[in-house]
């Protein structure tokens, strides 16, 4: 795949024109060059056409192990664009990088964390959901403004992250955009990865004081979060999750009996 094809792959891919697929590959790249150690990263750049492995060359080596959240912002910053333009971004790359040089981004995808995986083409069928598209459902269950949407989906998520096992919450980020990731690390870290013990009402009350609301408000913020999460989360993850959770929950957690049989 020659250099204009490989962008026109990107533009198409990410929505955007050809100086925004420009922008995208060489944040892109730059930023998967100091991920790389440079043998690796000359082993990439030499299977693709000049103009691009040239972005392959001009990162800081040294092969920096930061998470798919980290790699995002860096994308976000060198493209100067939003976290989620970010990620499409970067995923338009990833996969085009599949198209153009499907021997070596095996061997890519290889060295690369679990996390990086809503990122990567032809890796585990999984497809993290638009920002824009999960908080719309949460603000369609919850009626409530964009501002109370984002404040209501952090709150619940930050309270689930502490209630269930650390492994839990990292497998739920695979599913959920970069942008949704800050209040589930937030609540991961109170709980040092151990799953919390937490009666329904404690639950809800932390929601409210999170959010800034009553508890009526924050029981049904945390049903239209849980009701969203069931709406993009594939039965088996959303059942692995709710499954820590007691039985007095089901009333909040819709589609638990469903799950349960």
């Amino acid at each position: 795949m020659d250099y204009e094809n490989f962008v026109t792959a990107v533009a198409q891919l990410a929505g955007t024109d050809r100086a925004g697929a420009e922008r995208a590959i060489r944040a892109t790249l730059q930023t998967l060059a100091e991920h790389l150690t440079r043998e690796e990263a000359r082993q990439v750049a030499g299977l693709l056409p000049a103009e691009l492995g040239a972005w392959l060359h001009t990162g800081s080596w040294g092969a920096q192990r930061f998470d798919v959240d980290e790699f995002v912002r860096r994308v976000s910053g060198r493209a100067q664009v939003d976290l989620s333009t970010a990620q499409r971004a970067a995923s338009a790359v990833f996969t085009t990088l599949s198209q153009a040089i499907p021997d070596e981004y095996d061997n890519l995808v290889a060295q690369l964390p679990r996390d990086f995986t809503p990122l990567l083409s032809r890796g585990p069928d999984i497809e993290a959901v638009p920002t824009a598209h999960f908080l719309s459902r949460v603000a369609e269950h919850a009626g409530l403004d964009p501002d109370g949407t984002r404040r209501a989906t952090e709150a619940v998520l930050q309270t689930l992250a502490e209630r269930i096992a650390g492994g839990e919450v990292r497998d739920l980020m695979l599913w959920l955009p970069v942008e949704l990731h800050d209040p589930l690390k937030r609540g991961l870290a109170e709980s040092n990865g151990a799953a919390r013990k937490m009666a329904l009402d404690r639950f809800i009350m932390r929601v409210a004081e999170r959010e800034g609301s009553d508890l009526g408000q924050a029981a049904k913020h945390t049903r239209a979060v849980f009701t969203a999460l069931r709406e993009v989360i594939p039965d088996q993850e959303l059942r692995d999750i709710t499954d820590q959770l007691p039985a007095e929950y089901d009333a909040l957690l819709l589609g638990r009996q469903a799950h349960h049989g």
